[in-house]
């Protein structure tokens, strides 16, 4: 069987586990075609990123299981994941991917909502008389 290089990613509530095994290029997330499950271009490019960035595109089978969050997040977790995944591959590729902020957990999520305001922040309107 191939080697098969793992790596969890993450972004907001979304969590990536992927699998990159020697291959032609194929990217299949949630046992669906990338360009089934991203309806954007944009998204798609996020996920690929670090592929693109090492020049590992089309080297690697990628397999995804990817589950919370919208899309977005799930195309920044993959991302990581992807990032990760690749470092166990290639350690000598971290500079690179470091530079680029592809091995960096993006911390932000959404901020709770207080009591007595509307939203996190959002207080109600104010009224005078």
């Amino acid at each position: 069987m191939a080697q098969a290089y793992i790596g969890t990613g993450r972004r907001k509530t979304s969590v990536a586990r992927v699998r990159l095994v020697n291959g032609t290029g194929k990217f299949t997330i949630n046992n669906k075609d990338i360009s089934e499950y991203f309806d954007f271009d944009t998204l798609r490019t996020i996920a690929k990123a670090p592929l693109i960035h090492t020049e590992q595109e089309g080297k690697f089978d990628v397999y995804v299981n990817v589950k919370g969050g919208g899309t977005t997040g799930q195309a920044g977790a993959i991302r990581h994941g992807i990032a990760r995944a690749l470092l166990q591959f290639d350690e000598e590729m971290r500079p690179s991917l470091k530079r680029e902020g592809f091995l960096t957990r993006d911390s932000r999520k959404v901020e709770r909502k207080k009591y007595g305001l509307k939203k996190a922040r959002k207080s109600p309107q104010f009224s005078k008389r």
